[in-house]
């Protein structure tokens, strides 16, 4: 038999935005693809239609837009195998749930939620499986015509998987190993719902990656407990030779404390949780992303990869393509990763400093533009370039460079009681006189000009340096003196020095 061409998927569900641990597992799907020179699904699977979020879905395409993930198929790229929306495959799924019932291997299931509810509160940790069943409201307890008059009436029903007791069920994981679940802890778990004609998660995703040919699934650590599960409706259905192999990524835990990492971290420590910024259609609620925070999407994807998964050295930045190409599941963790979001801006600063000028120049713009700011790219990309070392996030280049944009209005206080001495006007305005005799304004020669003017005097460098910075500037902050003198250009350099003698006198 030929080998399978490697498929995996990523298979989110639209009922609000995509968790940074939904990017994290798909970021691994990506990287597993395209190290096998595989292939990479999108598939949303909106079958749960109660939970269904307007506009969720948008937000998780335009994420991985963002990210520089990238799909072979799905609702907006297409693909032999779709319709990718299981919403839009909703007449595939039938036949199945009819095979299971004809086989004996599900049944129909009438109970009400307030029967369910009443059985819950008589029974502790009431399970719906092998030692219950007939004690319910199903196919198994009533005659057939009544089952029959039921539905023919409209009576709502599910479809519930039949697990029989007493069998292990092993899970082969291709990080964790055999994982063997004895089926009595296994509950009957629903499929499918006549109250919409859509089956659930644990019927949909079966089938839909029979049929789309996955041969991987990789996917949290919270669906492990699915598995057996998914296991056995393989076997139901007579798959095994075609059955993926499973790999379950570990948790995203907590930066502090235990347990999962949850958007209540996030909100009270003062870290995003979602890739973008996102507004609930329900309540208004804005939750900010990483986008808006001013983050690099390598960076954010170089700081995932390595949360759960190691290359085996110390290394610690990776472009996309080494990630591609050192990935491999064999040395994806057990065990859970601290979200140390404190790491992640330490990466932001990182990427920030490998990027030109004339990049992050395009990431700042939008920034510029919100402060009523117009500046050509070459001359934006000239300033990041002498400030972005001293920033974690693109945001901060603004409170970094603003003087180069803005003249100060107003002269900080205390760096005026520091740096202005008795006779600042005075050597200002000589200074003044040396620089309004330059032609060329390049930073070497009036480097020069002016640290000549200086020595021959004899006069303090750091008191000259320190207030002609406060006459540019504002107050003790920026980069090279000279720096700044050339990116402004003679003509402004004047006016502000003119400005500072007049105010500061």
């Amino acid at each position: 038999m030929s080998k399978r061409k490697l498929r995996v998927r990523f298979a989110p569900s639209p009922t609000g935005p995509l968790h940074i641990g939904g990017v994290r597992t798909a970021l691994y799907n990506y990287l597993f693809a395209k190290k096998n020179n595989g292939e990479l699904i999108l598939r949303i699977e909106d079958t749960d239609s109660q939970r269904f979020v307007p506009g969720a879905e948008e937000y998780i395409i335009e994420s991985f837009q963002w990210l520089g993930i990238t799909f072979d198929e799905g609702p907006r790229e297409g693909g032999a195998y779709g319709p990718y929306r299981q919403s839009e495959r909703k007449s595939l799924y039938k036949p199945y749930v009819d095979y299971l019932l004809e086989k004996g291997l599900a049944y129909i299931a009438f109970d009400t939620p307030e029967q369910l509810e009443a059985k819950r509160n008589e029974i502790p940790n009431f399970q719906y499986d092998a030692t219950s069943r007939l004690s319910m409201v199903n196919s198994l307890t009533l005659p057939k015509e009544e089952v029959q008059a039921r539905i023919n009436s409209g009576r709502q029903y599910v479809v519930r998987i039949k697990i029989e007791p007493g069998q292990n069920i092993t899970v082969n994981d291709l990080i964790r190993g055999e994982v063997t679940v004895n089926s009595s802890v296994l509950d009957d778990k629903v499929l499918y719902k006549s109250s919409d004609n859509l089956p659930t998660y644990h019927l949909a995703n079966i089938v839909d990656d029979r049929l789309m040919a996955i041969t991987h699934v990789i996917r949290g650590e919270e669906w492990l407990p699915s598995a057996p599960l998914h296991v056995t409706l393989y076997r139901y259905f007579g798959w095994e030779d075609t059955m993926p192999a499973f790999a379950h990524l570990p948790l995203l835990l907590k930066p502090d404390g235990n347990g999962k990492l949850s958007k209540r971290d996030g909100d009270r420590l003062g870290f995003p949780v979602f890739p973008l910024q996102w507004t609930d259609p329900a309540t208004g609620t804005v939750s900010t992303g990483y986008r808006e925070q001013g983050y690099v999407p390598d960076a954010l994807i170089n700081f995932l990869g390595l949360l759960g998964w190691n290359p085996g050295d110390d290394r610690e930045i990776f472009s996309p393509d080494e990630l591609i190409r050192l990935f491999s599941l064999e040395r994806c963790s057990k065990s859970g990763a601290k979200f140390d979001y404190r790491k992640g801006e330490w990466f932001n600063h990182q990427y920030i400093q490998l990027k030109s000028g004339e990049e992050i120049a395009r990431l700042f713009l939008p920034v510029l533009q919100e402060k009523g700011v117009e500046a050509p790219p070459d001359k934006v990309a000239k300033i990041v370039g002498l400030v972005k070392e001293r920033v974690n996030f693109i945001h901060e280049l603004w409170n970094q460079s603003a003087f180069f944009f803005v003249a100060p209005a107003i002269y900080d206080e205390k760096t005026v009681k520091k740096r202005w001495k008795e006779d600042s006007s005075e050597k200002m305005q000589e200074l003044l006189t040396v620089l309004q005799e330059i032609d060329d304004f390049s930073i070497h020669s009036t480097e020069a000009t002016v640290m000549s003017w200086i020595e021959s005097n004899a006069y303090p460098t750091g008191n000259i340096m320190n207030a002609f910075r406060l006459a540019l500037v504002g107050e003790s902050k920026g980069p090279h003196i000279f720096d700044i003198v050339e990116v402004l250009g003679k003509e402004e350099v004047i006016s502000r020095l003119k400005k500072a003698i007049a105010e500061l006198r």
